[in-house]
């Protein structure tokens, strides 16, 4: 089909919009990336745009990793992320489950409360104090059970399971399988795509996961990553790196140990992506649509 002026117009425009777009989202982590390879002494000096390194040196990495504060952090990140997820996961699938079932018992009174939760919480000081009766203030258990179960994520899996033909579950039934072998044996491995994006969207979170951290911990010791990071961009306290390091070259090379340690904070996560995209949209769409 031939197409008209009009259309290759359009798509031209859309085609620089979208590089723009493009630039625009990825430029700023490139100027970190290169930045936090650069030469401290030149790229202190550099003014406007940074396309590529400034010189090359790798010591505000080696900066960063002999810091034992940044490696508790990552850590406790891995804990709360890896343990976090799991329990996440386990939760709420399997109340995703039970609710996906027609014959369950106050299964619609149960989602419009769960759905309630989604519009008006508690607030900081009750949550507070309900965490802090429970004992779980300054300890890792405080990054990770209040926020067992998303709300969002349970509708979005509910959704999934619903779509399973419920003849699937009463073959299996008739075949001797429990609520369990169904669970696990048939309603997990159909619901992969949406399991992943589930996935995904728990592990980010905890990744990025900064003001409960804030609220609840104090021992330092307990820290995540992102807590760490806040030291060391907000509270501009990177003299700990540094030791050994006369004074006129703590100002450039703090600097790049900042870049060093947004690079250090974000590469793991952005693997993550790349292994999980193929079930993002299909997840997404399988969750979100209610025949």
């Amino acid at each position: 089909m031939k197409r008209s002026a009009g259309e290759k117009v359009f798509d031209a425009g859309n085609t620089v919009f979208m590089i723009l777009l493009m630039c625009a989202t990825l430029y700023p982590f490139l100027y970190v990336l290169f930045a936090s390879l650069s030469d401290p002494a030149l790229v202190s000096q550099h003014r406007g745009l940074l396309l590529w390194p400034e010189g090359f040196s790798i010591e505000a990495y080696r900066l960063v990793f002999d810091n034992p504060m940044v490696l508790v952090g990552y850590g406790n990140t891995l804990i709360y992320v890896i343990g976090g997820t799991v329990l996440n996961m386990i939760l709420t699938s399997m109340a995703a489950y039970a609710l996906s079932r027609k014959k369950v018992m106050l299964g619609k009174p149960i989602m419009m409360a769960i759905v309630f939760t989604m519009f008006f919480s508690g607030g900081l000081i009750p949550t507070y104090l309900l965490v802090g009766d429970l004992g779980l203030v300054d300890t890792r258990w405080s990054m990770i059970l209040p926020t067992a179960i998303s709300a969002w994520n349970l509708i979005i899996m509910r959704t999934s399971f619903q779509g399973i033909p419920d003849s699937l579950e009463e073959s299996a039934k008739i075949d001797g399988a429990n609520d369990f072998t169904i669970f696990f044996r048939i309603i997990i491995p159909l619901s992969l795509p949406v399991m992943a994006v589930i996935t995904l969207f728990y592990a980010v979170g905890h990744w990025n996961q900064y003001f409960n951290a804030l609220v609840y911990l104090r021992d330092r010791d307990l820290f995540p990553l992102q807590l760490v990071l806040r030291e060391i961009l907000i509270q501009n306290s990177t003299d700990e790196f540094m030791t050994g390091i006369s004074g006129g070259e703590r100002h450039m090379i703090g600097e790049t140990i900042k870049y060093a340690t947004i690079i250090v904070a974000t590469i793991p996560i952005l693997f993550l992506y790349p292994m999980l995209q193929r079930f993002f949209v299909k997840g997404v769409l399988i969750g979100s649509l209610k025949e």
